[in-house]
């Protein structure tokens, strides 16, 4: 039975970008845990995205000393491009990678590749927001994951919980169909492929895992959310588009957008655009003559009056005096949402943080707000039943 067991294999890829610190340690502690606790065969590929200190050196004295221990070296920087380029030639049972700062903690490997080795299921996550999850890291990363999960929740419908845990497995035949679909090359790569797993109503396992944060990621928070956004923002229109070519049920592919909701979407977002840089203008140019959390406030409320006045012409079609001042009393709701979570976002940051990484906060904060103002204005403010004749 153990020689059995012994034949499947499971790849194990460690993205390195200039990691000459925690490289050695990292792999030789990860080849010895799964030396003498995994219990099918493993093969660890380091995969060097073009460093310039001595990570590839590293890699490679590594690959000569442990058995079941490969190195690849790439010409272009990319987490999403080194586990492309390992993945699509993998001849292994399972594929995964891991951060090579190890954050998560080992034991959870083997629940995470069991269901796909056994063929429960196609795909695996390690997940941080689950109850089950022991997690140590600062107010600031909390924040910036929980609001993009929510995002991803609300916008896309994603179903899976957390997208960007550096501990991720897929069946190899699944990984390499799914790969060609997939466009981006950096850190929104594991966004993407698990949206287009769950379009192919394929099986996505989750694992709670015990996280501890690596002070000294390299991870540049500012570029990588704004990476994202965009990253969303294409699936979004591949998807609705038909042209990531996804199969989908008779019932989603035969449905109709809500009257008159076809022109009011576009429309809402030009003005949604024009807003949210309106408040970034203001809340920079107010940031620097009074504290952060009032500057936020003020910026917040001058452009959620002038939205909802621009929503109200453009968007639904209302014009004239009557009523105008009652859209605008119900349409500080959407303003107080919007204040709660950029409070919030701007409360949890650590002092001394610099002014870009505030503007992703509320950046990211916003973006949730704007799918709660749409759902307001049109199911409630300014709903066709409660217009006020004209």
């Amino acid at each position: 039975m153990e020689s059995s067991v012994k034949t499947r294999l499971v790849e194990i890829v460690v993205p390195v970008y200039n990691e000459q610190r925690a490289l050695r340690a990292s792999v030789i502690r990860l080849h010895a845990y799964l030396t003498s606790t995994f219990p099918y065969g493993f093969r660890i590929t380091i995969a060097d995205n073009a460093s310039t200190d001595d990570t590839w050196r590293l890699a490679e004295e590594l690959a000569a000393e442990l058995a079941n221990v490969t190195a690849v070296h790439l010409d272009a920087k990319g987490r999403g491009r080194a586990l492309r380029l390992v993945w699509s030639a993998s001849d292994a049972d399972v594929v995964s990678y891991m951060d090579v700062d190890l954050s998560t903690e080992l034991d959870a490997f083997l629940p995470l590749v069991a269901p796909l080795l056994s063929g429960h299921s196609d795909l695996a996550i390690g997940t941080r927001l689950s109850r089950a999850s022991r997690v140590v890291r600062g107010p600031k990363r909390e924040f910036i994951s929980r609001s993009y999960n929510l995002l991803l929740r609300s916008v896309m419908g994603a179903r899976f919980s957390d997208a960007q845990c550096g501990f991720k497995a897929a069946r190899t035949e699944i990984a390499q169909a799914l790969l060609p679909a997939v466009e981006d090359e950096q850190w929104f790569f594991d966004t993407e492929l698990l949206l287009l797993a769950e379009r192919h109503g394929l099986r996505i396992h989750e694992v709670p895992v015990d996280w501890v944060d690596d002070p000294d990621s390299r991870v540049d928070i500012l570029r990588t959310a704004l990476d994202d956004l965009r990253g969303l923002s294409r699936v979004a229109r591949r998807t609705l588009s038909g042209a990531a070519n996804l199969p989908m049920p008779t019932r989603v592919r035969e449905a109709r957008l809500p009257r008159g909701m076809a022109h009011q979407l576009p429309r809402f977002a030009i003005v949604g655009v024009v807003s949210t840089v309106a408040y970034l203008v203001l809340f920079s140019l107010l940031g620097s003559v009074m504290p952060v959390l009032a500057a936020n406030a003020v910026a917040l409320l001058v452009t959620a009056v002038a939205n909802t006045a621009a929503n109200r012409r453009f968007t639904f079609g209302v014009s004239g005096p009557a009523g105008a001042l009652r859209h605008q009393v119900e349409g500080l709701i959407a303003f107080l949402v919007g204040l709660a979570l950029t409070t919030g976002g701007l409360a949890l940051l650590p002092d001394g943080v610099s002014h870009e990484v505030r503007l992703v906060a509320v950046v990211i904060a916003n973006a949730c707000v704007t799918l709660v103002r749409f759902l307001l204005l049109r199911a409630w403010i300014f709903h066709p039943s409660r217009r006020t004749s004209r």
